[in-house]
């Protein structure tokens, strides 16, 4: 028995915070959980009550109790189900810190870098290109000759990331840009993590990605 009758999911289906939170669930075998749908321009009663702080997606309520933010989520994941396997975070002290290092810095960069190319134009889109394409050489400088961040095994720091490879297709097609090429050892490291059902399931197709920001362009006169 997993608990999964005990855990709702506020979700929205293009997040890549909440890609992070369903791949973290699914590798624990934690796959039978209420599923519900937010809309974040009229915000659910039950969203605004148990997270009133940040009144955002995800939060995952397990035992009738509310956790927020994907990250956090996800090392909650782990320590409720810790006896299912795999762990996601290691067991070695310097290499969970690094682990949380590496996730936080996903946090603080990829979301604002990926948002400023779509938001501005000309040169400003130039200068965010490049600023980007220097962000994930740093990844890519960290995975190294790695199978993954944090070393051999899938886990913490690539839940953290790989949503965001969900971008890369619309990146290439609005923005001229040439991720694959710029970054092999980061794009084989994308392959290998879709290979587990585990994210490709969670994640949406980046073709329904693109085509869901060009709407939302059109939707704002862009």
């Amino acid at each position: 028995m997993d608990g999964s009758s005990d855990v709702i999911l506020l979700d929205v289906w293009i997040s890549v915070f909440v890609a992070r939170v369903r791949i973290a669930l699914a590798e624990k075998g934690v796959n039978n959980y209420e599923y519900r749908q937010e809309n974040l321009q009229n915000k659910s009663p039950l969203l605004l009550e148990i997270n009133p702080v940040h009144k955002k997606i995800p939060v995952l309520i397990h035992h009738g109790k509310p956790v927020c933010e994907s990250n956090i989520i996800v090392q909650y994941i782990d320590d409720a189900w810790r006896n299912n396997s795999p762990p996601l975070l290691p067991s070695d002290p310097y290499l969970r810190a690094q682990a949380r290092f590496w996730a936080d810095f996903v946090d603080k960069k990829m979301y604002e870098g990926g948002k400023k190319i779509w938001m501005t134009k000309g040169e400003d889109k130039e200068v965010a290109k490049r600023e980007f394409i220097e962000l994930l050489k740093v990844l890519e400088g960290q995975l190294g000759e790695k199978p993954y961040l944090i070393g051999e095994s899938f886990g913490f720091a690539d839940i953290a990331l790989i949503p965001f490879s969900v971008w890369f297709y619309a990146l290439n097609k609005d923005g001229n840009m040439k991720i694959e090429e710029e970054c092999p050892n980061l794009a084989a490291w994308v392959k290998r993590c879709m290979e587990r059902e585990t994210v490709s399931k969670a994640l949406p197709h980046p073709h329904k990605f693109y085509d869901h920001l060009m709407e939302r362009r059109k939707q704002k006169g862009q």
